[in-house]
């Protein structure tokens, strides 16, 4: 088989470090068919291209990789990539040690192939690794006593659902989170008409953060999240693209939907601007950036559930770097103070802001800046959380009141993982979908903030917690004198169980880490 020996070769290494899923059968009539003789030279030359197509086909079907139409209907979007953001991306794929060892085992293959039959080898490996793995599949099965009900998580139950969702086979525990969201909603009373507890909501909804991000750059203890008078600690984002997470934060006010309905119209009360509106609240939109990529500006306008917003143009705002796709981004302070200024200057009641920002996107480049988006990430992320501290200390001097929601819509997938590179976000894994959520109540009463810090919520939760502590803001405002504590506000919030999802993937979390539902309809252990 010549060098086709080391494509085989590299597939056991890769299926015995955990990294590809080979299909035995396909590969072993492969290597049949490339054992054939065949004499005539120009069909030797066919075959081996027929056989370089067929077999990147094979390992790319064998791995984690998205499934080809979905990499075929990303390509309008990739196309828009910088051509340096695409060599960053390549750099992550290929490692100057990939490169290596892949020049340090053809050497070795040279050589040994002198001396004894290394195609032998190859095709006893490639029947006895199945073997072997079905003996050890039989092995576990013979030995575990574990049912499947005890392998899913025991933790907290959901306290608004009717169906157990934590029994059963992962499809029923899945079919039964379904069955109990569908049934969840949060409703709104309307805001005081008192002047003085009336309030602003203003949504921060930032891309590519989550706490293991923060963890990898070394800011989980930030000044900002201390300022914080709710912090959510076990938060769902539920999505790992900015579009779904738009749709899922403008959808709190009901449970969580599954992804394939998201584009689809939703009851009225499920949208939180909406039932807003309806509070008394004057809903508005505001990005930091054009809103052109993935068509987002649009989602947002029709996600609001609210006619007549619109995004107001940043032209006139410095640029304070570049997108992925060379498109300008303003400074978040810049944006936010600019328009808050003007809210200030137009008067009127009270309004409730959907702030959108990509400042920490992949891809992103700093001004007269070599570094990469992974190395400038720390940076950037030190001048977000600045410039939201920044809108609080403004808010504050303001004399006006304000609640200040911080919720990501996914991480940033900084680490990477075992099945994907750092910055792929394919698969909704926890490190990616469990976000900080913080909430900030400025202008409270003199002696009303929280004695001990900010109130924890560590309960499973998601989009509708944060709806219902809202919804108990507004029923009650605290920023009148005799407001309960604030952690009142707080008590059983609704929960949900940490399910992430794709659209062709679905996570869901275990007692001893979290299963994938894959493309193909197959639940495996996450890594």
């Amino acid at each position: 088989m010549g060098l086709w020996n080391l494509y085989f070769a590299a597939k056991l290494y890769l299926f015995y470090a955990g990294k590809l899923s080979p299909d035995w059968w396909l590969n072993l009539l492969f290597a049949a068919g490339l054992l054939v003789p065949v004499r005539m030279r120009w069909l030797r030359i066919v075959r081996h291209m027929l056989a370089i197509v067929a077999g990147i086909a094979l390992v790319y079907r064998e791995s984690s990789l998205p499934a080809l139409d979905r990499v075929m209907s990303q390509l309008p979007v990739l196309a828009t990539f910088t051509p340096s953001y695409m060599l960053e991306l390549a750099g992550r794929v290929i490692s100057p040690s990939m490169i290596v060892a892949v020049v340090a085992a053809v050497l070795a293959y040279i050589v040994l192939n002198r001396w004894i039959r290394v195609t032998t080898f190859v095709l006893i490996a490639l029947i006895v690794a199945p073997l072997w793995q079905g003996v050890g599949t039989l092995v576990a099965h013979a030995t575990s006593s574990t049912s499947l009900a005890d392998t899913v998580d025991n933790g907290n139950d959901n306290r608004n659902t009717t169906r157990d969702e934590r029994s059963g086979s992962y499809d029923q525990q899945l079919a039964a989170f379904r069955s109990n969201e569908q049934g969840r909603h949060v409703s709104f009373t309307a805001l005081t008409s008192e002047p003085a507890g009336q309030f602003d909501i203003i949504v921060v909804h930032i891309c590519s953060l989550s706490w293991d991000d923060l963890d990898v750059a070394k800011y989980r203890t930030n000044p900002l999240f201390s300022r914080f008078d709710y912090i959510f600690q076990n938060f769902s984002s539920a999505a790992s693209y900015s579009g779904p997470a738009a749709i899922r934060v403008m959808r709190a006010s009901c449970g969580q939907e599954p992804h394939k309905t998201l584009y689809d119209p939703a009851p009225p009360e499920c949208h939180l601007f909406a039932e807003l509106a309806q509070a008394g609240f004057t809903p508005n939109a505001l990005l930091n950036h054009n809103g052109r990529f993935d068509d987002f500006g649009s989602t947002v306008i029709r996600a609001i559930g609210v006619p007549g917003v619109t995004i107001p143009s940043n032209d006139g705002l410095p640029i304070a770097m570049r997108e992925f796709d060379g498109s300008p981004l303003v400074g978040d302070y810049d944006v936010l103070a600019r328009w808050y200024k003007q809210r200030l200057a137009a008067g009127g009641g009270p309004v409730a802001l959907y702030y959108n920002t990509v400042s920490l996107h992949d891809g992103n480049r700093l001004p007269n800046s070599r570094l990469s988006s992974l190395q400038s990430y720390p940076i950037r992320l030190q001048q977000l959380l600045g410039d939201i501290n920044r809108l609080i200390d403004l808010i504050a001097q303001s004399g006006h009141k304000a609640v200040i929601v911080f919720v990501p819509e996914h991480g940033a997938a900084l680490r990477g993982e075992q099945n994907q590179i750092a910055g792929m976000r394919e698969i909704p894994t926890p490190n990616i979908i469990h976000v900080p959520v913080g909430v900030k109540l400025v202008g409270l009463p003199e002696g009303s903030e929280t004695a001990g810090g900010a109130v924890t919520i560590d309960t499973p939760t998601s989009y509708l917690a944060l709806a219902q502590l809202l919804s108990n803001l507004v029923a009650k405002s605290p920023f009148v004198t005799g407001a309960p504590p604030l952690s009142q506000y707080a008590q059983n919030l609704p929960q949900t169980r940490m399910i992430g999802e794709n659209e062709q993937t679905v996570t869901m979390t275990t007692s001893t880490g979290y299963v994938i539902h894959t493309p193909d309809g197959v639940w495996v252990e996450g890594r």
